[in-house]
């Protein structure tokens, strides 16, 4: 057979050529096909150079061509997940560059998107973003991008964070539940809207926002107690899930959606979109040309209110995994096509270390045991103000009481005590509280299986070709990397997934490449299984592969920090 000749020297090129009966591939104008192809990826410059509609033999290419070819299985673009906390550096014993890019690599994900907070410090200084910088190089298995966030105050820092080539910004309505991180008022929205009103980027929103009153407590009452403050057992899913109702998000999407008038190109974006109550507002605002899309995650399109045990606090996340019903509906807007405010699937990767998450004995294994002392190690007794209550701790209680008069704050007083008379049910120090745990699902190159298994159990209408759109294309696309990332076509990088949908296998610990093992997809069965992942050319990740998979040995994953343009 003659050698093609689609190079200026197809002899001095060293090419890496993957082959397959189904491919999904991207065509000129953006629609996305599956189909047999073969794709050549340089392994110069680490940019795919060729691309057919059908599999070549080997004795097409060069002789010095690497030829892999993977039968039935599926190649697709490296997904990119545009929503993954690394939290280094500052919190590094949570997760770091390392382990979350090997995670991420292991699932077949090529890029991620760094949030700016969990970090300290946060990025929302040109020089936190310097030191985030500093910190990531040398450690990434994959392509790592980076957000700048919005708090209070730090308007000025936003285009110059722009220009060093963050991919957007976040900003809280609700506490972060880190102090680094506080939410940003009306003003501070309105001010980063006017601030990059004509920039290409994309200002996210955590929209979940606490209503001027929570309860009904009569005409003539101007403030409540804290909002929805627990009204059950606190180590029950529902007391959690009824404290974070609906209407959180949907008061937030409607405050901001009162501001975008302010910029009216500016893509504004909605992060982990759990309520469906918010479904038909921002159907309604982009029907009336606002430039407003959501993400939602993996968890909320997988998991269940209904399935979570009481104390299981792996699940807890803000906003709150909702019930089935929920569910149903997330998947009906998801598989809405174009006409879908849900343009982007995400993991929303927030890992603490296990302690963190207060779990319950037979949850969280066998607790450390001190010899020299002969006792049990004591779990942390950590408390977050990310629920928008107060969950003081009885020691810190008392002091604050000795130094308050009867006049001040009494009502806040009763809301306190509520709470931390129902916290001794929750057992030895907080076990199982859903309100004193951090708030985080650990899923980062989980999301293909997920997704795949989901859809299939769902018989919902997702195809694989809808998967790449949703977490390879658009979200590329949100973080303006849509020149090089999440397609498969002539001049994108030689990002890889090689997944076999066939394949069934259960999550153990084990499988878990995140930093700490615990997360509430343990134990789930998928069907669906990334075998190889590449990254410009090199294959980065092979299921069984030595180094425990990681064959390339060392990472060659890149920070990237080009200027946005689109």
């Amino acid at each position: 057979m003659t050698v093609l000749t689609f190079l200026p020297d197809a002899a001095a090129e060293p090419l890496v050529v993957l082959v397959s009966n189904r491919a999904v591939l991207t065509q000129p104008d953006d629609s996305l096909l599956l189909t047999p192809a073969t794709i050549a990826i340089s392994s110069t410059t680490g940019k795919i150079v060729f691309v057919a509609p059908t599999v070549l033999s080997k004795e097409a290419f060069p002789a010095s061509s690497t030829y892999v070819d993977y039968g039935n299985k599926l190649i697709l673009p490296g997904l990119v997940d545009a929503h993954v906390h690394l939290n280094e550096p500052g919190r590094t014993e949570w997760e770091g560059f390392a382990t979350g890019t090997r995670a991420a690599a292991s699932g077949g994900v090529t890029t991620v998107i760094d949030m700016p907070l969990n970090a300290i410090p946060p990025t929302t200084t040109l020089e936190g973003f310097k030191v985030k910088l500093a910190a990531a190089q040398g450690q990434c298995w994959v392509d790592v991008g980076f957000y700048g966030g919005v708090i209070p105050g730090n308007a000025d820092q936003l285009l110059p964070l722009v220009e060093a080539g963050v991919r957007g910004f976040k900003g809280f309505l609700i506490e972060s539940g880190v102090d680094e991180f506080p939410a940003v008022s009306s003003s501070d929205i309105a001010l980063a809207m006017t601030t990059l009103k004509d920039t290409p980027t994309t200002l996210m929103f955590h929209a979940e926002m606490l209503p001027p009153i929570t309860d009904s407590v009569g005409d003539g009452v101007t403030r409540s107690e804290p909002p929805l403050a627990p009204k059950g057992e606190l180590t029950s899913y529902s007391t959690f899930l009824e404290s974070r109702p609906p209407a959180f998000e949907t008061y937030a999407i409607e405050e901001i959606l009162s501001m975008a008038g302010l910029a009216p190109q500016l893509h504004l974006h909605i992060v982990h979109l759990s309520a469906t109550e918010a479904i038909p507002i921002l159907r309604n605002a982009r029907a009336r040309g606002v430039n407003i899309t959501a993400e939602t995650c993996f968890h909320y399109l997988g998991l269940a209110s209904d399935d979570i045990e009481d104390g299981d606090t792996r699940h807890k996340c803000c906003p709150p995994i909702r019930e089935q019903s929920n569910q149903d509906k997330l998947w009906a807007e998801l598989t809405a096509g174009d006409d879908s405010c849900i343009r982007t699937v995400v993991s929303d990767h927030s890992p603490c270390t296990p302690e963190l998450k207060l779990l319950p004995d037979h949850l969280s294994g066998q607790p450390e045991f001190d010899e020299q002392n002969g006792a049990l190690l004591r779990r942390p007794s950590l408390r977050f103000t990310d629920s928008g209550i107060d969950v003081t701790l009885p020691e810190d209680l008392e002091k604050q009481n000795t130094n308050k008069t009867d006049c001040c704050g009494s009502h806040e007083h009763a809301a306190e005590l509520s709470y931390v008379q129902q916290d001794a049910a929750a057992g030895p120090q907080g076990q199982g509280d859903f309100f004193a745990a951090w708030g985080g699902i650990s899923s980062v190159g989980l999301g293909l299986p997920i997704l795949h298994t989901t859809a299939t159990k769902r018989g919902a209408p997702l195809s694989i070709v809808d998967v790449v759109r949703l977490c390879c294309q658009a979200t590329a696309k949100q973080v303006g990397l849509s020149h090089r990332k999440g397609g498969l076509k002539v001049g994108m990088d030689g990002d890889i997934c090689v997944f076999d949908d066939e394949e069934e296998w259960v999550l153990r610990a084990g499988d878990m490449k995140w930093k700490n093992k615990c997360s509430p997809w343990e134990g789930h069965q998928f069907k669906g299984r990334v075998r190889e992942t590449w990254l410009r050319g090199t294959k980065v990740y092979q299921l069984g592969g030595g180094n425990g998979g990681f064959v390339s040995g060392v990472p060659v994953g890149e920070a990237i920090t080009e200027r946005r343009v689109v």
